[in-house]
């Protein structure tokens, strides 16, 4: 069966390393910066999660991910935090981050979903061919 947006936020481990990933982006008005990585299908048909190195306050860098694979495991979703609430900062994901996944051949793998991007209020996926679209409310995520 293959994996969707709903089915890969339902995995608890998933929730939690999203969450902690939240957490760890020290959300606020300013101040925070961007935490990421990739949900990956284990040779046991498990999910794991891998987190990216950390970044700033509005990027972060994706780390190498040939034919979307990571660590020899297929990925099958990416995410990153939106962690700055202030005027000056989207909640919601940019053109760049729309752009990035839209454009990354790396990306295009039969069980990749897309990229979730975690911000205050809500998660959202963005689609291999660059869609966004609001997947739930953060907190429900984090508290199932």
């Amino acid at each position: 069966m293959p994996l969707t947006a709903k089915i890969v936020l339902a995995n608890a481990d998933v929730r939690h390393a999203l969450q902690q990933a939240w957490i760890d982006s020290n959300p606020d008005t300013t101040g925070g910066h961007e935490e990421g990585g990739f949900v990956l299908r284990d040779a046991d048909g498990s999910l794991s999660v891998r987190r990216w190195q950390r970044g700033s306050q509005d990027t972060i860098q994706v780390p190498a991910h040939r034919n979307c694979v990571f660590d020899g495991l297929d990925i099958v979703a990416s995410f990153h935090t939106h962690p700055n609430t202030g005027n000056d900062y989207l909640q919601e994901p940019s053109e760049t981050d729309k752009r990035a996944v839209r454009d990354d051949p790396d990306l295009k793998g039969d069980e990749y979903i897309g990229e979730f991007v975690i911000s205050q209020a809500v998660i959202y996926l963005v689609s291999p061919v660059g869609q966004a679209r609001e997947m739930d409310d953060t907190e429900a995520v984090f508290s199932s």
